[in-house]
């Protein structure tokens, strides 16, 4: 997991199925990084190593409570990812009615 020179991006950080399971986890509320591993059948180096490229991807924070550091989720750096999505989704319902049409005029000359 070598970072790549500068800041991470969205879309590397949410490119590993580990690092979009901690951020469903982090979606609910804070955790430490022990009760991020619980769910996780990894060490706990291992994870910190995900929460880093997460957090320089902007894609969580941290704070100090006492002796432990909590860890939240700040969602702003996935809006071109939402936006890019959001390109596909336009693109696949278009398909998708274009479907519909086929498939109702298929039917229609069946009858």
């Amino acid at each position: 997991m070598r970072a790549a020179a500068g800041k991470t991006d969205a879309f590397r950080a949410i490119s590993d199925p580990t690092r979009r399971a901690v951020l469903d986890l982090l979606a609910r509320g804070e955790l430490s990084v022990t009760e991020l591993c619980e769910p996780f059948a990894m060490s706990q180096p291992a994870l910190s190593q995900h929460l880093k490229v997460l957090r320089d991807a902007g894609l969580v924070a941290t704070r100090r409570d006492g002796r432990r550091r909590l860890y939240r989720i700040d969602p702003r750096p996935l809006r071109p990812v939402r936006e890019w999505v959001a390109d596909y989704e336009r693109f696949w319902d278009e398909r998708l009615r274009e479907l519909a049409r086929y498939l109702e005029e298929e039917a229609r000359k069946r009858r």
